[in-house]
């Protein structure tokens, strides 16, 4: 029996995808109503979260942050089984996965951390990413059941905490992209670019097939053979500001770039690749 803490829109849809896979599970949530409006699915939901758990040899959580997840384990405790293997997908932080995983050893129990790239629907399909990292064995029993909630289990090696890590990496790397398309658009409606036409563009020419050749670049750490001047990328930086402040438009990420572009060439780095910018964040 599975039991399953925290039924909102990822949970709720996990726990379907689980039920019709045969299995048999319990659902808790803080808002009673939410769990309970899976027993229509074939779940069973419970007001206290110890009961909840009693008899299960998994409890999965997807709560929203590190306090919750603490708080509501501890609820919990009194009526998890010794065997139980709790598997957290909530994103946190890798430094309180570290400690958790610990804590929850010296209490006797079992916890591993399994993060996802994965929405609702994904959750539903079983599509999408899942991380974990731990204990090798513990990956290696758990591997089959978690494979079939995912479209890809990606193990990140024994480091308890490394999937939290690499969660946070992810989701950075998404904030930024959709910070970048927000400053995209709003360029557009400064130039008057309809936004099919900016979908068409990225259609014909995929900027994102760069990005690991542009990661290899910043890592290779060849700055003094560059292909885009940082001179030349800060001069099409203040282009991007002199279009968007004639048509009063706010880009987000821009100036605070060109002010960092600004740091490196009071350094005398303007003729270096442009991508000299992240050499501090190199290890």
């Amino acid at each position: 029996m599975i039991a399953y803490i925290g039924t909102g829109l990822l949970g709720a849809n996990f726990v379907r995808a689980l039920l019709q896979k045969g299995a048999q599970v319990r659902v808790w949530n803080r808002t009673f109503a939410k769990a309970q409006a899976l027993d229509a699915d074939g779940a069973q939901a419970f007001e206290d979260v110890a009961e909840a758990v009693k008899g299960a040899s998994r409890v999965h959580i997807t709560l929203s942050d590190d306090t919750a997840v603490d708080a509501v384990l501890e609820q919990a405790k009194g009526g998890l089984s010794k065997d139980v293997v709790i598997v957290d997908h909530t994103t946190v932080t890798a430094t309180t996965v570290a400690k958790r995983t610990q804590y929850w050893k010296e209490q006797g129990f079992t916890y591993i951390h399994a993060p996802v790239f994965m929405g609702p629907q994904n959750a539903r399909e079983s599509t999408g990413y899942m991380l974990i990292s731990g204990d090798q064995a513990l990956v290696e029993r758990l591997t089959p059941e978690l494979s079939a909630m995912t479209g890809k289990l990606l193990n990140m090696g024994a480091d308890p905490n490394k999937a939290a890590g690499m969660k946070l990496l992810g989701n950075l790397f998404l904030i930024t992209l959709t910070t970048g398309l927000s400053d995209t658009l709003a360029m557009a409606k400064a130039l008057n670019i309809p936004t099919t036409d900016v979908a068409a563009l990225f259609s014909d020419w995929n900027p994102g097939a760069s990005v690991l050749g542009r990661l290899k670049k910043i890592t290779d750490a060849q700055f003094d053979k560059p292909t885009w001047e940082l001179n030349m990328a800060r001069k099409d930086a203040r282009l991007m500001m002199d279009e968007a402040h004639t048509a009063s438009v706010e880009l987000s990420m821009i100036p605070v770039i060109a002010a960092t572009m600004d740091e490196w060439i009071k350094k005398g780095f303007g003729n270096n690749d442009w991508t000299i910018i992240a050499k501090d964040s190199l290890a």
